[in-house]
């Protein structure tokens, strides 16, 4: 007997209907729609990056190149020394995934499983800071970071200030908790018997089975990182320091527009790359909470 799972949330049953056939194409060739508008912008600067001078140029311009002028990703490389931003935005990525999964994951396991007394009205209080808009705190957080308080530290033309945020994200916070609550309270109680401390039972038990909304807040953290501008923007003003994105907009001015692509190009290929490799864990993660739960 056939299962309502063949077309989603539309069940053979419901799909036999022409009513509902036509519904399910008509929303389909919408997603396709909405998904060209969102592939198309970056699939044609990544194209255009190839053409040679005059085809950049030319009236009216072309989607597909008529000519491939490949030396110039590798001059641009080269020229602008796109290994050293390159290198500086992997840093910064690998230190706000560590930063954001090590003290968010603790704050959903505190929120999840220990739940000491008081710790309803603190999770309250984090989730109201979502619905605080950002450019609230950006003057005070800015002066902090010149003046760490009791420290006095100037924190400019370094990580520490993207990394300190990404350790204090409500969202994650918030994912983490949710995903931690799928997990049984027995397996927990069975290593406290076997003696296994608070910490060692996040380490040995939460962790393992968290491998799936791990990955997923990896790659959006990565991802988000690789695409943050304003703070980086803000803070890193020494040019060994510039990301990849930051690198960009301050040589902008002095790159001609058909090298400003190639530079652009080089910014969009790491999250697509990424994306593509490790998209699995971001669509089976919710099914294996589901299934811990279960």
């Amino acid at each position: 007997m056939k299962t309502n799972e063949a077309y989603g949330i539309i069940g053979n049953i419901e799909y036999s209907s022409p009513w509902m056939r036509l519904l399910y194409w008509s929303l389909f060739i919408l997603m396709l729609a909405l998904a060209a508008v969102c592939i198309l912008p970056p699939v044609w600067i990544m194209l255009s990056s190839l053409k040679d001078i005059k085809e950049f140029y030319a009236i009216p311009p072309t989607l597909i190149p008529r000519t491939f002028d490949i030396g110039k990703l590798w001059e641009t490389w080269q020229e602008f020394n796109f290994l050293t931003y390159y290198l500086n935005t992997a840093g910064l990525a690998a230190g706000s995934v560590l930063f954001c999964l090590t003290f968010n994951g603790l704050a959903g396991y505190f929120f999840s499983k220990l739940k000491p007394r008081g710790s309803a009205l603190l999770f309250v209080l984090i989730v109201w800071t979502m619905m605080v808009p950002n450019t609230v705190g950006m003057v005070p957080l800015f002066k902090n970071l010149i003046d760490f308080p009791l420290l006095h530290l100037n924190l400019t033309n370094t990580f520490w200030p993207m990394w300190f945020m990404a350790a204090a994200n409500p969202v994650v916070i918030l994912i983490f908790k949710n995903f931690f609550d799928t997990i049984p309270q027995a397996l927990l109680e069975a290593a406290k018997i076997d003696g296994a401390s608070t910490l060692g039972i996040f380490i040995r038990v939460i962790l393992p089975l968290s491998s799936p909304v791990m990955a997923t807040i990896t790659i959006l953290t990565m991802n988000s990182v690789w695409q943050d501008f304003f703070w980086p923007f803000m803070v890193l003003k020494d040019t060994s320091t510039w990301s990849v994105i930051v690198a960009i907009y301050n040589l902008k001015a002095t790159l001609p527009q058909d090298i400003q692509f190639i530079a652009l190009t080089f910014a969009i290929l790491p999250p697509i790359v990424l994306f593509i490799f490790f998209q699995r864990f971001i669509m089976n993660g919710q099914a294996l909470g589901g299934s811990i739960k279960g």
